[in-house]
C-alpha cells in the first residue's frame, strides 16, 4: 500500500476570523479527503494579508504534498489569494483574455455591466491552469509545482462546492491515485458518544478499517474506512459486529436521514401523519417536510404557544406540561386531521423557569393502539435542545412503529 499523501486546508478570509462567518469549507474538504487516501495534516485559517498569506502557504508547502485553499478570489482588493500565490512561487500575474471573455460573457447572462474590478479574477500564474466556477465570477486554480498541488478554490460554499467534486477531486484521484478506498457511517440516537466509543473500542485496535466517532444532531456516529481490494467485504463483516453491539440504536447508514427512514415507513404501510409543537416552534413539521415522500403521508401541523389552555384545540390541560399533556396534544392533532398517527412536543424552557436546570422536554405518540410519552432532557441551551427535542420526537416515533410492527425493517 503506497503511503499516505499529506494535505492542508487553508481557509482564507479575516470574516471568519473575527467569526462573522462560520467555516464550513474545511469540514466538507476535510470529511472526503481520507476517501482517496490522502491524510490531512493541519486546517489554517488566514487574514486578508499577504505577507501572512504568503507565510502559511510557505511554510504548508514545506510540509505536504497537497494545499487546498479557499476563498480570497473575489474582485476586491482585500482578495489576495492569487497575489499570495504568486509571491510564493515567485511567478508573475498575467491577464488571461480567454478568462477575461469567459467573464464577459458571463456578465453579458447574467443581464450586468462587469464593473473593471473584476479583471482581476481574470489573472493567473503560468503554472496555474484555470478551473471553471459556473456558480460564481471567480475561477478556481489547479497549480503543480515540484511535485507538489495548489488547489485554489472560491470561498462562498455554494461555489467551492461544485469546484471540488467536478474539477478538483478527480484532478487529485488521478494525480495521487492510491488503492480501494471505501467508507461506511453506521448513525445511532439516544446513546451517548462515551457509551458508543466503549461498546466499538474492540474495531479501533484493527488497522483496516479504521474508525470515527462523531457527534451530530441526529445523534451519534461511526464512520467506517477501509483500504485495499477487499474494503466491501472488510466494511460488512465490521458494519455487522457494531450494529449488534448498537442495536437498537441504530437507525441508519450512510446518507440515510432519519425523517427518510420514518418517512420510508409510514408511506410504504399507507399511514398519515400529524404534528402539534410546542416548544420547537414547527422544527419538527420542517425536517419531516424535507422527506421527499412527506406529501404521501403528512397531513400537516400546528404551532402552540406556551399556554396550551389558549389554544382552542379540544384536549384537557393539567397544571403543568407534563407527558400526559403530551399524549392529549397527539391525540387531539391526530382526530383534528383525521390522520393515523398524531406526534406532539411540549416542553419546559429553563431560560424562562430559573428553578430547571435542564430543558425538559415530553414527546407524545397517538395511534390506533393508544397513546404513549417520553421524557427527555436538555442541557441548558434553547436552540440545541430545540434541534434535538425535534429529532427525539423523529426517533420515537420511529420505536413506535417499531414496537407495533408498522416498520418491515430496522436500519
Amino acid at each position: 500500500m503506497k503511503k499516505n499523501v499529506k494535505a492542508e486546508i487553508i481557509s482564507i478570509g479575516t470574516e471568519l476570523l473575527r467569526g462573522e462567518i462560520t467555516d464550513t469549507n474545511a469540514v466538507y474538504i476535510a470529511s472526503q479527503l481520507p476517501l482517496i487516501g490522502i491524510e490531512l495534516q493541519r486546517i489554517t485559517t488566514s487574514g486578508d494579508d499577504i505577507k501572512k498569506l504568503a507565510q502559511i502557504i510557505r511554510q504548508s508547502l514545506s510540509r505536504s504534498s497537497v494545499i487546498i485553499t479557499t476563498g480570497g478570489l473575489g474582485p476586491t482588493q482585500d482578495d489576495l489569494t492569487r497575489e499570495a500565490i504568486a509571491l510564493v512561487l515567485e511567478e508573475e500575474l498575467f491577464t488571461d483574455t480567454d478568462l477575461v471573455k469567459e467573464l464577459k460573457a458571463q456578465f453579458i447572462r447574467m443581464g450586468r455591466e462587469m464593473p473593471p474590478s473584476n479583471l482581476q479574477q481574470a489573472m493567473r500564474i503560468p503554472s496555474a491552469a484555470s478551473l471553471p466556477n459556473p456558480r460564481g465570477t471567480a475561477p478556481g486554480w489547479w497549480v503543480e509545482t515540484n511535485g507538489k498541488v495548489i488547489a485554489v478554490m472560491p470561498g462562498p460554499p455554494r461555489e467551492m462546492l461544485p469546484m471540488w467534486q467536478n474539477e478538483v477531486l478527480p484532478r487529485l484521484k488521478t494525480r495521487f491515485p492510491v488503492d480501494v478506498i471505501q467508507a461506511r457511517t453506521i448513525k445511532t440516537f439516544s446513546m451517548q458518544e462515551a457509551r458508543v466509543g466503549e461498546l466499538v473500542q474492540p474495531y479501533f485496535e484493527a488497522a483496516n478499517p479504521t474508525l470515527g466517532i462523531y457527534a451530530k444532531p441526529d445523534g451519534i456516529q461511526v464512520r467506517l474506512i477501509a483500504k485495499g481490494s477487499d474494503a466491501a467485504h472488510l466494511l460488512d463483516i465490521t458494519e455487522k459486529g457494531i450494529k449488534e453491539k448498537l442495536a437498537p440504536y441504530v437507525w441508519g447508514t450512510d446518507n440515510d436521514t432519519l425523517e427518510g427512514v420514518v418517512g420510508q415507513a409510514l408511506s410504504h404501510r399507507g399511514l398519515t401523519l400529524a404534528t402539534m409543537e410546542q416548544f420547537t416552534g414547527g422544527l419538527l413539521g420542517h425536517i419531516i417536510s424535507n422527506s421527499t415522500l412527506s406529501l404521501r403521508f403528512y397531513r400537516g401541523g400546528v404551532i402552540v404557544n406556551s399556554d396550551l389552555a389558549d389554544t382552542g384545540l379540544g384536549f384537557p390541560v393539567t397544571d403543568g406540561v407534563t407527558g400526559a399533556v403530551a399524549e392529549a396534544m397527539a391525540q387531539s392533532i391526530k382526530d383534528r386531521f383525521s390522520t393515523d398517527i398524531g406526534l406532539s412536543i411540549t416542553g419546559v424552557d429553563c431560560q424562562r423557569v430559573a428553578s430547571n436546570q435542564s430543558d425538559v422536554v415530553y414527546i407524545g405518540v397517538a395511534d390506533a393502539l393508544g397513546t404513549k410519552s417520553w421524557t427527555q432532557q436538555f442541557m441548558i441551551n434553547r436552540s440545541d435542545s430545540v434541534e434535538r427535542a425535534a429529532v427525539s420526537a423523529l426517533f420515537r416515533l420511529r420505536e413506535r412503529l417499531i414496537e407495533n410492527k408498522q416498520m418491515d425493517y430496522v436500519k
